[in-house]
């Protein structure tokens, strides 16, 4: 039997919205894998009616979700304070906001030979522009602010199970621990940037030349100095700090880059040490190399 308290907080109502090209199709999919009730595109003025249905005692819709984009038009403009009115007492709101890079969503307009919402005639990086201040009110308003220029379909739907279906908070938080060198630029979203070029250099040992930060002789080598074990542990400490409060405020992805000269031996290694120590720690961790084979 529920108790008052519970049946307050057993409905849930999720407003997904975010740019064309960023996954919404794919969240909204991964909402109804969870047993949630989906509507796509539903007019902006039919949602405050839809919640009223849902929050009823007697209604057989305890949880819900509905995508709204751009393409309202117009009507996209009351959204912001739609959603603030949304609020019912029997119910928990969320609003899940869904964006990725400019070059991600061009690659995927490409791919798919469609054009942007806004307009057939319109450049497509002028609309993800446009859109993006279009959004920007139901962007600060969000619970979650979802990034999926680096996450796959499979990805981005493990992070809706575990942020909505009730499993552990640490497993809520998609951690990307990027290795990368500098000679090709610092990732522009990376959240965290560490520089790792202060330890000693496998790359100079003919030897270790040829092989990279997963082999064990360059991370025996790696380790063999106080300074690489020195600075993993002050990295994990402020990383296990930060994380329960990145998580708070309702964070859902974080990358943590670190960078050496060319992206092949040291950052790679210490990627390697910080990802599989923070899964030992129970978070989620992808493990990405983005240079590794361009030294």
């Amino acid at each position: 039997m529920k108790t008052a308290a519970s049946s307050k907080t057993s409905r849930q109502f999720v407003v997904i919205t975010g740019l064309s090209g960023s996954g919404k199709g794919s969240v909204l999919k991964a909402f109804e894998d969870l047993g949630f009730y989906c509507v796509d595109n539903l007019p902006i003025d039919l949602i405050p009616k839809f919640a009223d249905l849902c929050a009823e005692p007697q209604s057989r819709i305890d949880r819900a979700a509905v995508v709204v984009d751009i393409r309202e038009g117009e009507a996209l403009s009351q959204l912001p304070g739609m959603y603030r009115s949304l609020s019912r007492d029997n119910m928990k709101l969320s609003l899940v906001f869904l964006e990725a890079a400019d070059q991600a969503l061009i690659r995927r307009f490409e791919e798919t030979r469609r054009p942007h919402p806004l307009g057939r005639d319109l450049p497509v990086r002028e609309g993800i522009r446009l859109e993006r201040m279009l959004l920007k009110p139901m962007r600060q308003l969000a619970d979650a602010v979802v990034n999926t220029t680096r996450m796959n379909v499979h990805e981005l739907r493990d992070f809706i199970q575990t942020r909505f279906g009730g499993l552990s908070a640490r497993k809520a938080l998609l951690i990307s621990v990027l290795s990368f060198g500098f000679r090709f630029g610092v990732p522009p979203d990376a959240d965290l940037v560490f520089d790792v070029r202060f330890l000693p250099n496998p790359n100079y040992l003919a030897r270790l030349r040829n092989k990279t930060g997963r082999d064990r002789a360059v991370r025996n080598f790696m380790d063999s100095y106080p300074q690489t074990k020195e600075f993993t542990e002050r990295v994990m400490d402020l990383l296990l700090y930060l994380l329960p409060h990145y998580i708070r405020e309702g964070k859902s992805y974080l990358t943590i880059a670190l960078g050496c000269t060319g992206g092949r031996h040291r950052s790679v290694a210490l990627a390697e040490e910080i990802g599989e120590g923070l899964l030992r720690e129970g978070y989620k961790i992808k493990i990405v190399h983005r240079d590794l084979g361009r030294s």
